[in-house]
């Protein structure tokens, strides 16, 4: 396989990845969930959207899948347009990795619940236990820290590359920033999904999704659009 076609490959499983990302969202406004620290409300409310749920976890791995493989283009192209920036293909792979692993334990904590919560009978406990342990991975503090990683390592790539043009990687940087100055809200109280800034707030979810997808769908569109 030719660079170019890596290049499309690349670009066309990044749109992929924001198709599937995005495709959640009208999921997660069904039904307003109760607190958190409510565990019978929360297993009554999962049993109710158990098929909405497992739907969400479901698309992850679409995402997971398509960002895998446009992580792996990426790295590619980086090694072929510089051979000493390696190191920095490989530190991006590294961080996309390990955004997905730990993604990758909130949907099965996610699921986790939603299976208690159908049991004959649920328990609660076991179901708040779940669910607050996806708190700091959904859209939270562990999650941002690599997705910020990421940010920055591909709007570095980007200006020791020109593989992308270089507001691209100012794009990156600011995703990046957005990132970080969210990992604080653990230490924002107790959760609330209305708030605006703490561990499940809506402040947070925003941050956490929007500048990484405007990031992917901008670079995924140059990359399909680049003729050389």
């Amino acid at each position: 396989m030719d660079d170019l076609k890596v290049l499309r490959w690349t670009g066309a499983f990044g749109l992929a990845a924001v198709v599937f990302w995005l495709s959640q969202f009208p999921l997660y406004m069904v039904g307003g969930p109760p607190s958190v620290y409510d565990g019978e409300a929360y297993a009554r409310h999962l049993d109710s959207i158990g098929g909405i749920a497992l739907t969400r976890v479901l698309l992850d791995q679409g995402v997971y899948v398509s960002m895998l493989v446009f992580t792996a283009g990426f790295r590619h192209l980086i090694r072929q347009a510089r051979p000493d920036y390696e190191w920095i293909g490989t530190l991006l792979f590294g961080a996309a990795l390990m955004w997905l692993a730990v993604t990758l334990v909130a949907d099965g904590l996610a699921g986790g619940a939603v299976l208690d919560s159908r049991a004959p009978k649920p328990d609660p406990s076991a179901v708040r236990a779940l669910i607050e342990g996806t708190l700091l991975i959904y859209n939270g503090s562990t999650a941002f820290v690599m997705t910020a990683t990421f940010l920055a390592v591909a709007g570095y790539a980007t200006f020791g590359t020109r593989l992308l043009p270089r507001w691209t990687g100012w794009l990156a940087y600011f995703g990046a920033a957005l990132c970080a100055a969210c990992v604080p809200a653990m230490y924002a109280g107790p959760v609330d999904f209305a708030g605006a800034y703490n561990a499940g707030g809506w402040g947070p979810a925003i941050v956490a999704n929007f500048p990484p997808a405007i990031w992917f769908l901008t670079v995924s569109i140059l990359m399909l659009r680049r003729k050389t």
